[in-house]
């Protein structure tokens, strides 16, 4: 694991397509038990070099009902983009995940991984790339039909600011999605 580490974090693949120094941010251990796989990190991650240590990220732990002690233990939940490094700012948010990252890393990095009980795919990157041709129509119906997909993986949208619209639209995912994926993710951890 130690030299995947190294590996990752000296990874320059995509160096010329990023607007800063690349600065991989992820979080491996081979005794995770939960893996969550989201876009790629923010300029917040970029310049602290911690993953979801932002308003994003405060939300995540609310929809998991996940203290910061145990979302950052390495041991239970392991942190792995689609994009290790920020790819930069867009018209409408950040640019989206660099395309090297994944089928570079992710086999052998989840391979490394072999106690995990659940896989969390964050927003429309990760459902795309994971679940292919079972996935929904659109994001709104994937995360919608979150049980098909369980008991190894549970979709969920972005947990951004930005998407309080989409929050407001679809109140059944504080009714239904939430205490679905609180609760696996709660197994997933103690297990």
């Amino acid at each position: 694991m130690k030299n995947l580490v190294t590996s990752i974090q000296s990874c320059t693949v995509c160096k010329a397509h990023l607007p800063v120094t690349p600065n991989p941010i992820f979080r491996i251990h081979p005794k995770a038990r939960v893996v969550i796989i989201s876009q790629a990190p923010g300029s917040i991650a970029h310049q602290s070099s911690v993953p979801w240590k932002d308003p994003g990220g405060r939300q995540l732990r609310l929809w998991l009902d996940c203290d910061e002690e145990t979302f950052y233990d390495p041991t239970k939940v392991a942190i792995v983009p689609m994009g290790f490094c920020y790819p930069g700012k867009g018209k409408t948010g950040d640019l989206p995940p660099r395309p090297e990252c994944a089928p570079l890393w992710h086999e052998v990095v989840l391979n490394s991984m072999p106690e995990t009980k659940l896989v969390i795919l964050i927003g429309n990157y990760s459902q795309k790339y994971y679940l292919k041709k079972t996935r929904k129509k659109n994001l709104t119906e994937t995360v919608r039909h979150f049980q098909e997909y369980l008991p190894e993986v549970f979709p969920l949208p972005h947990p951004s600011p930005r998407n309080r619209f989409w929050l407001t639209k679809n109140p059944w995912f504080d009714t239904d999605v939430l205490p679905r994926v609180q609760s696996a993710f709660a197994k997933a951890v103690s297990d």
